[in-house]
């Protein structure tokens, strides 16, 4: 290619995934040698208000010219970027989190490897790129999310990476993540196959402290270990995010509402341990504080308190009298939203699996809940329409009968 023709190259993850053998998400590449006027020139759509980001005009995926970036202030807003013809590739690469994350390959399919990705993909370690990193604390989240997403495969955090993520934290930069971009990590996390590394990494450099205090507070407190095998909170939560991701993969509002079931325990009475008498109920405050806090989604912050509430009752499922029945379904608009009542049940069949030698566990609560909704959705206002009742005597027959149809199911 002549002197001064700009180079186009695939990065990031597209590269990353096509070495792990993975279908790539989103293609994104970088342009080394361009201008924001030669861009325009060929019919590329402006998107980046910080720095040049271009929409191609035929695929619509994103182009960006090469840049550099400079710290100026803290958290994550605090840079300043620089893009021009003269940044190359390497310079680029440099900035990103990972090595595994600044690769590129160019228009022929050569590999461009300077800080040796390819070699900590095949060695399974996250590793940072340069010093740089402990300028952005959104990384922090980030590199957790990434070994939620790859713990599977055998990926670790380097220890040079993790020591850099704890100074982050003791330096105070994990403090100025604002709300939005700590949900987003989060949110993306829960969907990934093993969101307790996500949780394991945050404690393991001190950000699960500073960011989910309530989650944090979980560790260290006991439970029966009759029926706790694992006995520690947190260990048990661990066990019910990852059972959430293997019964409703890529779901973070299953992921949510298991992270936040069991809230409650944390703030059990150590007269009472190593029983959670109404933790369930204690739950509520703390899982409120900590959605107002991170603006959670309303039907995340809606669902999860209903989660926390209830989720003893589903286990009690069996031995619960029929209007008791009735009354969880309704609580949860099981008629009107039926997937509200399934994300529930996912939630607390990961909870009953969660524990030390009973990942496979039967939970025949759910088939007698989801029989019950069944049931009882089976009865209309119709028939007693059609036998002249009125009025608030409808609404009272239709419950009667609902709780009749209840009764009449079988238990176990």
């Amino acid at each position: 290619m002549p002197p001064g023709t700009p180079r186009i190259y695939l990065v990031g993850g597209a590269v990353r995934d096509g070495l792990l053998g993975r279908a790539p998400g989103d293609r994104d590449f970088v342009v080394v040698g361009a201008t924001p006027a030669a861009m325009l020139a060929q019919g590329y759509k402006p998107v980046g208000k910080d720095f040049p980001v271009f929409l191609h005009p035929a695929t619509g995926e994103e182009y960006a010219l090469a840049r550099t970036e400079r710290k100026t202030g803290p958290g994550y807003h605090g840079f300043r970027f620089h893009a021009a013809p003269d940044v190359t590739l390497e310079e680029d690469l440099a900035r990103r989190d990972l090595t595994i994350n600044a690769m590129a390959r160019d228009a022929a399919g050569t590999l461009v490897d300077p800080y040796g990705g390819e070699k900590d993909l095949q060695d399974r370690v996250l590793r940072h790129v340069s010093p740089a990193f402990a300028e952005d604390p959104v990384r922090i989240l980030r590199v957790a999310r990434f070994l939620a997403r790859f713990a599977p495969l055998g990926f670790r955090i380097a220890d040079t990476t993790l020591a850099l993520m704890q100074a982050m934290v003791a330096s105070g930069e994990a403090a100025h993540l604002v709300p939005e971009r700590v949900w987003t990590e989060t949110r993306k996390a829960l969907a990934e196959p093993a969101p307790s590394a996500f949780v394991r990494s945050l404690r393991a450099c001190g950000a699960l402290a500073v960011l989910f205090p309530e989650v944090d507070a979980l560790y260290g407190v006991p439970q029966s270990a009759e029926h706790h095998p694992e006995i520690d909170c947190g260990t048990h939560l661990e066990l019910v995010l990852d059972q959430a991701a293997r019964l409703a993969p890529g779901d973070d509002l299953t992921g949510f509402c298991a992270l936040t079931h069991d809230l409650g325990k944390a703030l059990t009475p150590a007269s009472g341990l190593p029983r959670h008498l109404a933790h369930e109920r204690r739950g509520l405050a703390p899982l409120t504080a900590l959605c107002e806090r991170l603006k959670v989604p309303t039907e995340h912050a809606q669902l999860a308190a209903l989660t926390c509430r209830h989720h003893l009752d589903a286990h009690r499922a069996l031995e619960l009298k029929p209007a008791t029945v009735l009354a969880l379904l309704e609580a949860f608009d099981a008629f009107r939203r039926p997937t509200r009542l399934d994300t529930f049940l996912v939630v607390c069949t990961a909870d009953k699996r969660g524990r030390l030698q009973h990942a496979d566990d039967a939970y025949p609560q759910a088939d007698f809940l989801y029989a019950a909704r069944g049931a009882a959705a089976a009865i209309t206002a119709q028939p007693f329409v059609d036998a002249g009742l009125h009025g608030p005597a409808i609404g009272g027959a239709v419950r009667r009968a609902r709780i009749e149809a209840i009764k009449a199911l079988p238990r176990g």
